[in-house]
């Protein structure tokens, strides 16, 4: 058994941040509360169940569809959340579709298709976030900005799918700071929509904010942060 007590650390002082993140925010925001998803692509399941069983963490999001299957038996899966937060191909939604709680990745039609042909064999609705391409990066995937609210109103012709906000990645910064107007926008956008287009009752769930960038997107209404490198490295 390795030596995991780093990990204690990682976790404490996250939250820590965390805390002091939601005590910044508008007023408004103050009583929404943030989930710390663990991105587990770059460990293995002993820290995931480390993870889960010792410090309480049971939201956990996977990149790769193989990686999620080569350790899924390994797992220590009661109460666990298991997320798919990567680039997801269609052809490998029925692998993972009975498996996980949300795909945070929705950016084509082509995609909820199969999600929604998947999720009626098996007689599930699907959570799902839509991704959007805040930054409008060619080398990354997402919808831009002016796509989304098309794309969403779409989304009511899947009975299988059940959409619940929306997720983002930011482009690489080189200060936190840097980050706030790709989560203030993405933030604005989604909530206009949400309000004024679908017409559900309160907020989206946003998904956005990582290692290098999670106070920023919390402080800007973040609900979901998706964390790896911060809390793996000893």
């Amino acid at each position: 058994m390795s030596d995991l007590s780093y990990m204690d650390r990682n976790v404490a002082a996250i939250r820590d941040r965390i805390r002091a993140a939601m005590a910044r925010r508008a007023p408004e925001l103050r009583d929404r509360p943030v989930t710390l998803l663990a991105a587990i692509k770059y460990t293995d399941a002993e820290h995931v169940n480390y993870l889960h069983r010792a410090l309480g963490i049971n939201d956990v999001g996977e990149n790769r569809v193989q990686q999620l299957l080569e350790r899924w038996e390994t797992l220590d899966r009661e109460k666990l959340r298991m997320h798919f937060i990567g680039t997801l191909q269609s052809n490998k939604v029925k692998y993972i579709v009975d498996k996980v709680c949300m795909i945070h990745s929705l950016d084509s039609e082509s995609l909820a298709k199969e999600i929604e042909r998947q999720a009626a064999k098996r007689d599930l609705v699907m959570d799902v976030l839509a991704e959007v391409n805040c930054g409008e990066e060619e080398s990354k995937s997402g919808l831009a900005p002016a796509e989304v609210a098309a794309f969403c109103s779409e989304l009511v012709n899947y009975p299988h799918i059940r959409l619940r906000g929306f997720m983002t990645m930011a482009p690489k910064c080189e200060k936190n700071e840097e980050y706030r107007k790709y989560f203030q926008e993405t933030s604005q956008l989604c909530l206009d929509i949400w309000q004024k287009k679908l017409h559900n009752i309160g907020r989206p769930i946003l998904s956005m904010g990582m290692s290098g960038s999670f106070e920023v997107a919390i402080e800007e209404g973040a609900d979901i942060v998706r964390i790896g490198r911060a809390l793996f490295e000893p």
